[in-house]
Order: structure tokens, then C-alpha cells, then sequence
């Protein structure tokens, strides 16, 4: 699933328009150029931007594979610690959904925090999704 490059949180007109400049309009094109430590080094000498910010938003963007996810959730998630697809397979659901409900509760991330049910149903479609973020 691919999204505008603005659909990542923290990702405005001054940023999307230095990565528009590197060819990257979408979660997609930023996925496959910022997944590994190389690709990141290239990126951030064309478009300026630092290397720790393009893999946050890579690790964003794997995140929005999920059906469901999107910038806003993806951004709770990384806040509970679970930062790409890779990560969220091996998460009990129960635990994330519990977890994700405290951190909301005092950063206010999302207007709503999923259910168990639906992090259960994300946890099963990041088992299926191959990995494609490497450090």
C-alpha cells in the first residue's frame, strides 16, 4: 500500500518538496530508496535532509504497508516502540494494544487507539509481508 509522501507524520511542504527533488513522492519510492544504511547515506546527500530522519520516515513507511495503519498509527507505534514490519510480527497483540492505549493517553497521538482485535489483525499481516529495513 503506498501513500503520499506527505501522509508521514512530520513530513510538510518544506520536506516533501527536498524529497520530491530526489524523485521520492511516495511511501513507496521512499521505502525502496531508504531501506538500508546505503541507500539512506545516497538520499540524504541529494536532498539534504539527516540519515536518522529518512529511516524514521522508512520505518514509517514500512509500517504503512498494514491495511489500516497510516501515518497516524504508524507514528503511536513507533512510540510503543515498534519502529517497522520486522518488529510488529513478533508483538502480542494484547500487550502492543495495552501499550499503545498508555502512550496515547499522555502524548495524544491518535484521536483513537485500536482495538486488540485490529492490532491482532495488523500483527497477522506483518507475518506475511517480507522485511525491508536493514540497519
Amino acid at each position: 500500500m503506498s501513500y503520499k509522501i506527505q501522509e508521514i507524520e512530520g513530513i510538510g511542504p518544506a520536506y516533501s518538496e527536498k524529497l520530491s527533488a530526489a524523485n521520492i513522492t511516495t511511501t513507496e519510492e521512499l521505502l525502496k530508496l531508504c531501506c538500508d544504511k546505503n541507500g539512506r547515506k545516497t538520499t540524504a546527500e541529494t536532498t539534504g535532509l539527516p540519515e536518522k530522519q529518512l529511516l524514521k520516515w522508512a520505518n514509517m513507511a514500512d509500517l504503512m504497508r498494514i491495511s489500516g495503519v497510516g501515518g497516524e498509527y504508524s507514528e503511536l507505534l513507533e512510540a510503543a516502540g515498534v519502529d517497522t514490519v520486522k518488529e510488529l510480527r513478533n508483538r502480542n497483540a494484547e500487550n502492543l494494544a495495552a501499550k499503545m492505549a498508555e502512550i496515547n493517553e499522555t502524548k495524544k497521538l491518535t484521536r483513537t487507539v485500536p482495538s486488540e482485535k485490529t492490532v491482532a489483525g495488523w500483527i497477522e499481516q506483518a507475518k506475511a509481508l517480507d522485511p525491508m529495513i536493514s540497519h
